[in-house]
């Protein structure tokens, strides 16, 4: 089937989620130890601002994007929320990034307040981004090429967040020390402002919304979200979905106390270049391998390999660098369809969702998934950062026994358990390609006032 999405237009989507992954390397690898080493917070205390902060964002995710479902203007739903969101972000991404000498109640409060408009205007701009990538095509392989595009950029990006402080420390000929770290994540900062507002404006700019989408003018409620919670697939993929990000979202907190303590190498930028790089460059063909056996299966298959495979960190030790690397390169095999595929399921979800209420809710059901990712996010945070500080880590130093194992345990056992156990959830998800071309006629019925079934519904 010939593409209906112009290439022109499909990279100008892409385009935000490689400039917006700055705000995912950074702000969960590497800015909490910064502030904890660094700027001097306390890091039991950061684990709970940043499930503060998430926990906000279980409310302001899902109205956000069911606002933009209702939203009405010569741009669009989606576009006008993605245009007004950029300037907050990045004026609260350069203040978060360079904060001043503080106290350690200070450096929290400065932590606390920055991460707080970051992520408020982070979530203006992706929840209304996300669900335009989600309403832009509705065939079913075509979706999976370009919503991987867009997270295949997102990996790019998130590559390039990954090395830049390395980069830019080498550019700038800065050496160690806290004021090494403060003037490198201020560059950090000053050089992703210009990019993230660049590409907001291509995507606002060239790509053009689909018109005739039908959607309630009320305003959401809880009782409105949580009708999407009836919807059995969304249902099923956002558990295990949620699930999976538990596991996946703490080593990405814990790989620069877990590279440093535990391996004794304090370089993490390499393994994670490593491990992103081995995602983007697989990332294909995941997609061709969905194409021929579906978007669950292929799914499926690369979770599994992650967690299987990524389960051998646990048994390394200090000065394992080089089994470590080969550890990382083996679980990034499947990393890009992990972070694709289920995109491009959650679309399928949103055509289904349509043949049950008549509404197209892709602001709603996002909404909804961004939460959830969010709060797999700081669950992982808020259970590592107490449990480490109660085990007695200490800054900038050799650590006790008791921590490298917890870190161990935190960084590889943990992650693997949850990971397998979203696989089994995400093996009753009921949505294939037949089934899918079977809700779009059903769908196609509905709004042409003739009778129709539900094609996952028992008969």
């Amino acid at each position: 089937m010939a593409a209906s999405i112009p290439w022109g237009h499909r990279l100008a989507y892409a385009a935000p989620a490689f400039a917006l992954a700055v705000v995912g390397i950074p702000l969960y690898v590497y800015l909490p130890k910064f502030y904890t080493d660094v700027v001097g917070a306390d890091i039991a205390l950061v684990g709970f601002v940043l499930l503060a902060i998430r926990l906000f964002d279980a409310v302001s995710d899902p109205v956000i994007g069911a606002l933009s479902d209702r939203t009405t203007s010569p741009l669009g739903r989606r576009r006008p929320w993605i245009a007004l969101g950029v300037p907050p972000l990045v004026i609260a991404l350069y203040l978060l990034f360079s904060p001043p000498a503080l106290s350690p109640d200070g450096a929290l409060l400065w932590f606390g307040v920055g991460l707080f408009v970051v992520f408020l205007a982070w979530t203006a701009i992706t929840v209304p981004y996300e669900s335009l990538g989600a309403e832009l095509t509705q065939d079913y392989d075509e979706r999976t090429a370009i919503l991987s595009l867009r997270d295949g950029a997102l990996i790019l990006g998130t590559i390039l967040a990954a090395a830049s402080p390395a980069i830019i420390q080498g550019a700038l000929g800065l050496g160690d020390g806290p004021d090494a770290e403060r003037a490198k994540f201020r560059a950090v900062a000053l050089s992703y402002a210009p990019l993230v507002v660049l590409a907001c404006l291509a995507c606002v700019w060239l790509v053009k919304e689909r018109h005739g989408h039908r959607s309630s003018t009320a305003l959401p409620s809880l009782r409105t979200l949580g009708a999407r919670l009836k919807n059995r697939p969304f249902r099923i993929l956002l558990a295990s979905y949620t699930i999976a990000a538990i596991g996946s979202n703490l080593p990405a907190t814990l790989i620069p106390y877990y590279v440093d303590y535990v391996i004794g190498d304090p370089n993490v930028e390499q393994y994670l270049l490593l491990y992103f790089l081995t995602g983007v460059v697989l990332l294909p063909l995941w997609v061709r391998l969905a194409k021929r056996v579906g978007k669950k299966p292929a799914w499926l298959a690369a979770a599994a390999l992650n967690s299987l495979t990524f389960a051998g960190v646990f048994f390394l030790g200090s000065g394992d660098s080089q089994a470590y690397a080969i550890l990382v390169i083996a679980s990034g095999l499947g990393f890009g369809a992990t972070l694709a595929l289920p995109s491009a399921m959650q679309a399928d979800v949103i055509d289904y969702e349509e043949l049950r209420s008549g509404e197209r809710k892709e602001g709603e059901i996002i909404g909804l998934w961004a939460v959830s990712k969010k709060l797999a996010a700081a669950f992982g945070v808020f259970l590592a950062f107490p449990i480490l500080g109660a085990v007695g880590y200490v800054p900038n130093a050799a650590q006790p026994e008791a921590v490298v194992l917890t870190l161990k345990i935190l960084y590889a056992l943990v992650p693997s358990l949850f990971n397998l156990l979203g696989l089994w959830v995400a093996w009753h998800y009921p949505i294939d390609k037949a089934a899918h071309e079977k809700i779009l006629e059903a769908v196609r019925a509905r709004r042409a006032g003739e009778r129709f079934a539900d094609p996952l519904e028992a008969p």
